[in-house]
């Protein structure tokens, strides 16, 4: 659960910086949705560099507006989720196979490593994983162009 102390604020070089109600202060923090997708607003990690948990907060709207604030500007920077609205082309339906998407930003191409890289999120949604690391989201395939449906579908 949260700590009742909890105070987070950035270092000199930008680093997130934890101090718990025993003001204990651990630098380098890193926070972790538990379900980024189907929950954002509810249980979150604050993990040190090594991926140990310092503390979880169950509910951000329990934590001070300003303490909210920096944590959700803090964890939309870490978790870059582009959109696929569109898929261009697929150089092929075997792997390694190269990508070309438009997403909600901007066009993109990523290589596909493996069909265990995409995953169901939800009857109509899926979560592709590129060969760098980089998650693309797509919502939901009913609101995609045949092509592009046909070749999310082909992995799901």
């Amino acid at each position: 659960m949260a700590e009742p102390g909890l105070k987070l604020a950035h270092d000199a070089w930008g680093r997130l910086v934890l101090t718990l109600g025993d003001d204990v202060v651990h630098q380098g923090v890193i926070p972790i949705r538990a379900f980024p997708i189907s929950d954002p607003a509810h249980w979150v990690a604050l993990c040190d560099g090594e991926g140990r948990e310092l503390a979880c907060i169950p509910d951000l709207q329990t934590l001070t507006p300003e303490t909210r604030e920096l944590l959700e500007e803090e964890l939309a920077r870490r978790e870059f989720v582009p959109v696929i609205q569109r898929v261009l082309q697929v150089s092929s339906y075997l792997e390694p196979a190269e990508w070309a998407v438009e997403t909600n930003r901007g066009r993109t191409r990523f290589v596909l490593k493996s069909e265990d890289d995409v995953r169901r999120l939800g009857p109509f949604s899926a979560m592709i994983q590129d060969a760098q690391g980089i998650r693309y989201l797509v919502p939901d395939t009913r609101d995609l162009d045949p092509y592009s449906r046909r070749a999310v579908d082909r992995y799901l």
